[in-house]
């Protein structure tokens, strides 16, 4: 029967009003509400409730909002993030605010997380590890970590062989000769021993609550498209599509184990960036297992210095991770905030958290490219080409106004001291340009301005005579040397034309296939395309009509006038 199928979405977008009037009430109690009137949204409901709230609370409009974020739960901090990478439609400020947004919660019962082990994995959980800690170290909006000790599969017979290697990261009891020596962090897991992990397990619950608040937030999208005209450029449903796209990947442990894989794999052989190694026989859609990794936090000054790290040289080696992920790879950590990186011991950094991603194809590393050469060189017009060329500019839309508009940005950087010169709020200042010339919004170039201003913000913290760009600045040069110079335009043009020959037997055979079709058999047409050009014909006949009978009485009036 349909009906029961139905019933649980009709009982959902019954009770939206009634949620809705919740969260205004949670807004209120926050006085968040100066955030959505900064935004111009339904303004007269706004202050309607504006009345029922108590007297304004001390802080900015994107503080408020993050604090009452946090209070309607996990859909609703993901969205405040999500926002956060948005500063093109909500602005720099607010998005700042809401980037500080903690995705922290109060943790679920271990019991509960053992028994989703359990289930995802299909196994009891003392027979996948050797000890686990029901208390988990850390408890985000959709899921939380515990410490755990792999069980080896084979058992070892030894006075030590039942001792548990400690939770809290501490060395391994002494093994007997037969099993390899003590987990080595970064390392991947061999199965004949045992070693530190960290298991990733998602809330329970945390996919059909998310679906909840997606309807109300489809249902909103749908009505700001309908009432506010000038948010539908923003397009309010497909940022939802985009929004609900996310979430889903990062509820599927899977894909986030596949993206510390690609990631390990983009940085093999480079020992100053550590990624956890994906334990595969521990990992499902609900459940990630991962070499446990751990360091000093990565804006940690104080606690650097003592251990006795080097604050350049670490900057040195972040500012060379950077570029390697975008410029080299096109495939970067879209989330590095200082609690996702830390220091090694040895000097490293190391990540943690690949639920969020950035991709760059190799066409808009070269758009980038492109536009540091030009703007470094002051060239306003170029600069403006170069968005031209990368079809960001729409049809229409003046080129040289454009231009002007990119020199406004651009020329106040120009003169500052270096170390004084942020290029991610330059980067988000030029994206800001997009609603004055209807550009298309970049997401992926959103996403990337965004974990800049995490890096600067920590860099600055570190050391504020330092320019984190600066030590980035040989690495760019050359890259964008060998892949954007004459001699590279060239060699990419052979490769281009080389592709395209390589093309050509298909495109012929092809051809003479559809050839032969047409000699032997005509045009055949589908019945319903048929019925749709009969219709098309109709139509344009009585248009046809239309335009013949107007130009009669045009004929006429002027007869009459004359």
């Amino acid at each position: 029967m349909i009906w029961p199928a139905i019933w649980p979405r009709l009982r959902r977008r019954a009770a939206l009003p009634f949620r809705m009037l919740a969260i205004a009430r949670v807004l209120a109690r926050h006085d968040a509400l100066a955030a959505v009137e900064d935004l111009e949204v339904f303004p007269a409901l706004v202050a309607f409730l504006r009345r029922l709230g108590p007297k304004a609370k001390p802080g900015r409009p994107g503080e408020k909002l993050a604090r009452a974020l946090v209070e309607l739960g996990p859909s609703f901090i993901k969205l405040g993030q999500f926002l956060a990478t948005r500063a093109d439609l909500i602005g720099e400020r607010m998005a700042g605010d809401l980037a500080q947004l903690h995705d922290r919660l109060p943790a679920f019962p271990g019991a509960q997380a053992r028994e989703a082990i359990e289930d995802e994995l299909g196994a009891p959980l003392e027979e996948l590890f050797l000890a686990f800690d029901e208390t988990p170290v850390s408890a985000a909006s959709i899921a939380q970590v515990h410490f755990a000790v792999t069980r080896p599969d084979a058992p070892v017979e030894s006075d030590t062989a039942g001792a548990e290697p400690p939770l809290g990261g501490g060395p391994a009891p002494e093994a007997p000769p037969q099993r390899p020596g003590p987990p080595v962090e970064g390392v991947p897991p061999d199965q004949g021993e045992a070693r530190a992990v960290a298991v990733k397990v998602l809330r329970p619950g945390i996919e059909r609550a998310f679906e909840r608040d997606l309807d109300l937030f489809y249902w909103l999208a749908r009505l700001a498209e309908r009432t506010q005209p000038r948010l539908r450029r923003l397009k309010p449903v497909e940022l939802v599509d985009l929004f609900a796209s996310t979430v889903r990947c990062e509820m599927d442990l899977r894909l986030e184990a596949a993206a510390a894989s690609e990631l390990a794999d983009n940085f093999q052989g480079d020992d100053s960036y550590v990624v956890p190694a994906v334990d595969w026989e521990r990992t499902g859609r609900r459940v990630l297992t991962m070499t446990r990794v751990s360091g000093i936090p990565l804006d940690d000054r104080q606690a650097l210095i003592d251990q006795g790290h080097d604050i350049p040289g670490i900057l040195q080696v972040a500012a060379t991770i950077f570029f390697n992920q975008v410029f080299r790879d096109g495939f970067f950590h879209g989330d590095q905030h200082p609690g996702n990186m830390m220091v090694t011991a040895e000097g490293a950094i190391a990540a943690v958290d690949f639920g969020i991603m950035g991709r760059l194809d190799r066409e808009t590393r070269y758009f980038l490219g492109d536009m540091l050469l030009a703007t470094l060189s002051r060239d306003y017009r170029k600069l403006a080409q170069v968005h031209v060329d990368a079809g960001f500019l729409p049809p229409g839309q003046s080129q040289e106004l454009f231009a002007q508009a990119l020199r406004s940005v651009c020329e106040p950087i120009f003169g500052r001291p270096l170390q004084r010169i942020s290029f991610a709020r330059l980067l988000g200042q030029l994206l800001s340009l997009t609603e004055s010339f209807s550009m298309p919004v970049q997401p992926q170039l959103v996403l990337l301005q965004k974990n800049m201003l995490m890096a600067e913000g920590v860099s600055r913290q570190l050391d504020p005579s330092l320019n984190i760009w600066l030590l980035a600045e040989p690495l760019i040069a050359d890259w964008v040397r060998a892949n954007r110079g004459p001699e590279a335009r060239l060699r990419h043009g052979a490769e281009s034309f080389g592709r395209a020959l390589e093309r050509l037997p298909d495109l012929l055979r092809h051809l003479e296939v559809v050839s032969r079709g047409l000699a032997e058999q005509g045009v055949r047409l589908h019945p319903e395309s048929l019925k749709a050009l009969d219709r098309r014909r109709s139509t344009a006949r009585l248009a046809m009509g239309s335009c013949l009978l107007a130009a009669a009485a045009l004929a006429l009036a002027l007869i009459a006038l004359f």
